[in-house]
């Protein structure tokens, strides 16, 4: 038999804000994953590279990393299925021959159009749960707290080094 503490010091995960948004995030794309992922093969980290590649060409693979916050080895696996897929190019850097820039094709700007209103539907789904009071201060909540965690990763803040919130 199980018995739960009721310590104020022990972390109630379902209650735990980062655990929550995480779980949130993650059923939220592979929501949207359903609808792209048999139809153009493509996996989430690959939709990913293309959302940003289809805002903005000739990115490096470190941009990628910067822009989707996923690890290297998830962007490498990535690239290397879209190219294999012909939907992204690379190409030397003419400015840093060490570095190579990524670009879509025609053939995967055709299925970045594509999936763009599958994932607009999605959103618009859920937001459509909220009044437009609640999706601004959704909107207003979330990008406060990319401000913050954006101070974080600036600050290279050790989690450690935060104030303690308990008064003794």
């Amino acid at each position: 038999m199980t018995t739960q503490k009721s310590d104020s010091n022990q972390l109630q995960l379902a209650d735990f804000l980062p655990y929550k948004l995480s779980i949130l995030a993650n059923r939220i794309s592979y929501a949207i994953a359903e609808a792209y992922s048999s139809r153009f093969h493509l996996t989430i980290p690959a939709w990913r590279v293309m959302a940003v590649l289809g805002l903005e060409d000739n990115l490096t693979a470190a941009d990628l990393v910067s822009r989707t916050a996923m690890d290297k080895v998830a962007i490498s696996r990535a690239v290397a299925s879209l190219l294999d897929m012909a939907c992204i190019h690379r190409e030397l850097d003419e400015e840093d021959r060490r570095r190579s820039l990524l670009t879509l094709t025609e053939k995967g700007r055709d299925i970045y159009q594509r999936i763009i209103p599958l994932a607009r539907r999605y959103e618009q789904d859920l937001l459509s749960q909220l009044s437009e009071e609640d999706q601004q201060a959704l909107k207003s909540i979330t990008n406060k707290l990319m401000k913050r965690v954006n101070q974080w990763e600036k600050q290279n803040v050790n989690p450690a080094s935060l104030q303690e919130t308990q008064d003794v």
